[in-house]
């Protein structure tokens, strides 16, 4: 605009000129000519100015990924020689990590092409949430993603990316009656430590990534120069990741039948596991509290009666409608069954000595152990949509002990977690060496503890007044479980809580196993 400005300004001038030599009727055709001219000079610069916008929508759609809209391979090599050329500038260094969606055939090919590509656009929205703003995610092909991580002083650093970008994408997600939990291995190349250009950086991550999958589904690696972090989980390697994809209605159902079966291995602890001397000690105190127990028995026993009354009113109206009825006995049927839960929990503590614990001792790595109980109880914490992370050691964590009662301690821990978290809440468990002790940690996001229940939160039927009717109704026998398991392996199990709606978190300590001889 400012050329053709420019343009007729000096036609006006030589107009001006021309007319005092030629007359009047000679400056007008002149006019008349200059000012077409004119109009076809601007015509011309709009065309070039649309061609130049075209040209430059088609540049950048050539570098794009059409369905994710991340930048593609070639926008990342692009942005790869810049973070070269500014690595050797600064002395700094950056990661490449590659990631491989694990599983998401099957999503394809259960749920149908438009769901799988409405997960690669999830992906990616995560993936660029997880990262820093000067840090790029591409798309290269079907499931496979890259992130360019700038700015990075230690391979610590990338170790910990993987970790966050692994965490983000783990979040469940619901697709009509189906639950998603996606999990990825990844490969990590370093500059310079990897290689000197884009190219040879991407084939480094690659080269990793299939070592981390060959490591397990839900790790990274990285090529070289970083052992120290080779292998390390940032989810567990079978359990969380074996099945990326949950019906509802299955869940319910499995949920449901490991509840039951949780639920008659600690009644029939409960009291056998506790020691004759501990019982002793614990005999003044239980009958301080019988009374308070039997007011909450009645209480519990108290609530069914009135979806009872409901149902029986139900049936027994003057026109009972068809649909009606099995509602009807479908509630006093669950009812009922609570009831004598319920019942089957008093009759236990009058039989102190009914039953005798039987310990299994041998070597147990742990691992092997909290990926059993995760398999059992993630249905619970897909049913709520719950964001569920797990750490791993890498070697494993062994303990003398009776896989089956610690799975069983675990599985109290992840119910208890999962059961007093609202939807889309956090829980998270930790499996540690820490010198002569292996320490397992379950915490979470939920409705937390108050100091009052925390003296004897691990007492048989004992409960936060908060926690009484909250994802349902619990007898407090599991905890009492729970540390009777523990102590009798040989460890300690303790609670923390900074509050009322302020989450939880549980600590089992228990005595590392030696290393066995060479």
């Amino acid at each position: 605009m400012e050329s053709a400005r420019a343009v007729l300004a000096r036609l006006l001038q030589e107009v001006v000129v021309a007319e005092s030599r030629s007359g009047t009727g000679e400056a007008a055709r002149s006019l008349a000519a200059d000012e077409q001219i004119v109009a076809t000079a601007l015509r011309e610069r709009i065309e070039a100015d649309r061609a130049a916008k075209t040209l430059a929508r088609t540049s950048r759609s050539a570098e794009r990924d059409p369905l994710t809209q991340l930048p593609n391979r070639v926008l990342l090599l692009d942005r790869c020689a810049q973070a070269i050329a500014a690595a050797r500038r600064d002395g700094g260094r950056f990661a490449l990590l590659v990631l491989d969606i694990e599983g998401f055939a099957r999503v394809n090919a259960s749920l149908g092409r438009p769901v799988g590509d409405d997960v690669l656009k999830l992906v990616a929205h995560r993936l660029v949430s997880a990262v820093g703003d000067a840090d790029t995610v591409s798309r290269q092909d079907g499931d496979d993603f890259v992130v360019l991580a700038t700015g990075l002083r230690e391979p610590s650093d990338a170790a910990r990316l993987a970790s966050i970008l692994v965490t983000a994408l783990g979040a469940p997600s619901r697709r009509g009656d189906t639950v998603l939990r996606l999990t990825a291995s990844i490969g990590i190349s370093l500059f310079p430590d990897d290689g000197g250009d884009g190219e040879r950086l991407v084939e480094a991550a690659l080269a990793a990534l299939q070592r981390a999958k060959r490591h397990g589904r839900g790790s990274f690696a990285f090529h070289g120069g970083a052992a120290a972090f080779q292998g390390m989980l940032s989810l567990p390697p079978v359990a969380a990741a074996r099945r990326p994809i949950v019906r509802r209605e299955a869940v319910a159902g499995e949920l449901e039948r490991r509840h039951a079966l949780l639920r008659a291995a600690n009644e029939k602890l409960v009291i056998a596991a506790l020691d004759a001397r501990l019982l002793q000690e614990a005999a003044e105190r239980a009958q301080r509290r019988q009374a308070a127990f039997m007011d909450l028995v009645a209480t519990e026993l108290g609530n069914p009666l009135a979806p009872i009354r409901q149902a029986a009113a139900m049936l027994g109206g003057p026109r009972v409608e068809e649909p009606l009825m099995p509602l009807a006995k479908a509630i006093i049927e669950e009812q009922v069954e609570r009831m004598a839960r319920l019942l089957g929990a008093v009759r236990e503590v009058s039989r102190a000595d009914a039953f005798a614990v039987d310990f299994n001792r041998r070597r147990v790595d742990l691992t092997r152990v909290v990926n059993a109980a995760i398999e059992a109880w993630r249905p619970a914490m897909d049913t709520r949509l719950q964001v569920f992370t797990v750490a791993l050691p890498a070697g494993g964590a062994c303990v003398v002990g009776d896989a089956s009662r610690l799975q069983q301690v675990v599985c109290n821990l992840l119910d208890n977690a999962s059961k007093y978290t609202p939807d889309f809440g956090q829980v998270c468990l930790s499996l540690e060496n820490a010198g002569g002790d292996v320490v397992l940690e379950v915490s979470d996001s939920g409705i937390g503890i108050t100091p009052l229940a925390q003296a004897s939160l691990f007492e048989p039927f004992a409960q936060d007044t908060h926690a009484i009717g909250f994802n349902g109704v619990g007898v407090g026998i599991g905890l009492a479980v729970v540390r009777a398991l523990v102590e009798a392996h040989g460890g300690t199990v303790s609670a923390t809580s900074e509050g009322r709606g302020l989450g939880s978190r549980f600590t089992v300590r228990l005595p590392r196993a030696e290393v066995p001889p060479k």
